[in-house]
């Protein structure tokens, strides 16, 4: 029961924030370096890590090395599969959600390399 109870805390703590909820809707259109993760946000890459860790802890990010990349996904977990749909649901037609869908989109042509480099700017983010 606790393993349950636990489980379920983590889950809620990490659709509890709107960064969060970002990155997943984010990662909806597939998988993304954290590079391009942090590139959309704006924030800095240690904040975005700590919101990453609590995604990956509630088992909703997988996560793969290329080299020196870290690329995210959404998990196939079939117990939050449900939750996540109804997160999708309130979430269309947000602003904030379609604005960093066209940005990922965009990221997504583009190489990691590219997006990691230092003084690379987001196209359009002035927008």
């Amino acid at each position: 029961m606790a393993h349950e109870l636990e489980g379920t805390g983590r889950l809620f703590k990490a659709l509890a924030h709107p960064t969060r909820l970002r990155i997943l809707a984010m990662l909806r259109g597939g998988e993304l370096c954290v590079c391009q993760v942090t590139a959309v946000l704006g924030l800095a890459p240690s904040t975005v890590s700590a919101h990453l860790t609590e995604l990956r802890r509630a088992g909703l990010l997988q996560e793969r090395r290329e080299g020196r990349w870290i690329h995210l996904r959404l998990a196939t977990d079939p117990e939050s599969s449900g939750l996540l749909d109804l997160v999708w649901q309130r979430l269309e037609g947000d602003p904030t959600v379609r604005t960093d869908a066209e940005h990922t989109a965009g990221l997504r042509k583009v190489a990691p390399e590219v997006v990691c480099a230092p003084g690379f700017t987001l196209p359009g983010a002035d927008d």
